[in-house]
């Protein structure tokens, strides 16, 4: 009897496929774990850093503000003190208020109020988007690893489920506080 040497190579071939599909059934789970993880620290890294531009650009923005406000109140109080002042000619007077004007062409402070709260709007949304996609990619974690046959998969693994908290939505005390833009003079 001819001995049949393809039989023993099918089954070992048979045996080495199934291994390694289990292996992937197993390990699929994990790796879909690990990459949630990867995309939560990447969203937590993201608010961390729009908070950062926040806490540099928002109070740089207060100050050019007031700073620019502060210009264009001396602006006015100089052409009001040259159009006050006695013993002076109309002549004299328009001639001064010239200078004054051609020295500050433009009084642009309301635009520059426009343009803080416009920076303000959209930083405050920038945030809220980023931590919203937080949210969003940690509800994708918790349902992952908590489905059949995920979990019990993972236990098999030795995965460790991480225990991710959702983010709130109440205020944030490192937001920079504009306070009070028209201030004393």
């Amino acid at each position: 009897m001819r001995y049949n040497w393809k039989l023993p190579i099918i089954v070992i071939c048979v045996v080495l496929i199934s291994i390694l599909g289990m292996t992937f059934i197993v390990q699929g789970p994990k790796n879909t774990a690990i990459s949630y993880e990867e995309q939560i620290q990447e969203a937590k890294s993201g608010i961390g850093n729009q908070e950062k531009r926040r806490a540099d650009l928002i109070p740089n923005l207060v100050e050019t503000v007031k700073a620019y406000d502060q210009h264009e109140y001396q602006t006015l109080m100089d052409v009001v003190n040259a159009r006050g002042t006695s013993g002076q000619t109309a002549q004299e007077i328009t001639t001064q208020i010239a200078a004054i004007a051609e020295a500050y062409p433009e009084l642009k402070s309301s635009d520059n109020y426009k343009e803080l709260m416009n920076e303000l709007s959209v930083t405050e949304n920038l945030i809220a988007n980023y931590r919203g996609d937080y949210n969003r990619v940690v509800k994708e974690y918790k349902q992952s690893v908590r489905k059949f046959p995920n979990s019990f998969l993972l236990g098999l693994t030795g995965y460790e489920v991480q225990n991710y908290e959702y983010l709130s939505y109440e205020g944030n005390e490192a937001a920079p506080a504009v306070g009070n833009l028209f201030g004393n003079r």
